[in-house]
């Protein structure tokens, strides 16, 4: 990678999420640098989406990523630094197109406004916008047995589905709702009702709190995987695990109120959970 395209990269990794770059800081440089390939990758498609102006505009950014992604496969990269360094990444470390597509499609379900009814639905777009980075930075550190990229995929979820615990209120915002529609017709929550008018009343906390609890579930499946990784690795990934975890735990202090203000986990915690997981 030339050096600007390197600082840009760098850039927008500590832009975008200011836990995994600090986790990120303790990868060694041959993990490190192809990691910041695919963070600009799937979040420039990320970006693409939730940054439209409508659904046209959004369409068009699935269409872009899904010919980019052609593009890469084929050897076809445009002159363009982030495409060519993604293509370069796909072919050292052999990562499967099946990641790169299932990201597509979890993108394509955000246009069509998809709705999860069970539990098991939003795990399945969990795998597609978050288990599938799990599974390319796994190929990044040069793991490709079954049983490490399932645990690598596991933890994915678990983080997105953090993320949806975390973002009930700012998705709201944006027409959307995640949590599974089942358990908020349990809770006697109507969806329409709560994306017109998002209050936090005990009914939707107790929605979130109980999809944090299957988060860690998830989460604990998931550590088994990371004694399996290169042991210069683990650190940084045991480190992004328990920052991200703890966003849950921000959520649960409050009672499960992701609506009223979004969950932060200071700077001082999160060097006290990097310590941890250099320690440990």
């Amino acid at each position: 990678m030339e050096d600007r395209t390197e600082v840009e990269l760098e850039r927008t990794l500590r832009a975008g999420s200011k836990s995994f770059h600090l986790a990120s800081r303790l990868l060694p440089v041959r993990v490190r640098r192809p990691t910041l390939v695919l963070y600009a990758f799937c979040r420039g498609a990320d970006d693409g989406v939730d940054d439209a102006r409508d659904a046209g505009t959004a369409r068009a950014a699935v269409d872009a990523l899904r010919d980019r992604i052609e593009r890469v496969y084929a050897d076809r990269a445009l002159d363009d630094p982030l495409e060519r360094a993604f293509q370069a990444v796909v072919r050292k470390f052999a990562i499967p197109r099946r990641a790169p597509d299932l990201l597509a499609e979890g993108m394509e379900w955000d246009v069509l406004a998809r709705r999860y009814e069970t539990l098991d639905d939003l795990v399945a777009y969990a795998e597609r916008v978050a288990g599938t980075v799990g599974i390319m930075m796994t190929h990044v550190m040069e793991r490709q047995d079954e049983e490490v990229l399932a645990r690598a995929r596991d933890l994915g979820i678990a983080m997105q589905l953090t993320n949806v615990a975390r973002d009930v209120g700012e998705d709201a915002l944006r027409g959307r709702l995640y949590l599974p529609h089942e358990w908020l017709r349990q809770a006697s929550v109507d969806p329409e009702a709560f994306l017109a008018s998002p209050v936090p009343d005990e009914a939707i906390r107790s929605v979130t709190l109980r999809l944090l609890g299957e988060a860690d579930a998830v989460y604990a499946r998931a550590d088994e995987g990371i004694s399996a990784l290169p042991p210069d690795c683990r650190k940084a990934i045991r480190a992004a695990r328990l920052v991200y975890s703890d966003i849950g735990d921000v959520v649960r202090k409050r009672g499960g109120d992701s609506v009223t203000r979004r969950a932060v986990v200071p700077l001082w915690r999160k060097l006290w959970l990097v310590l941890r997981a250099v320690t440990s």
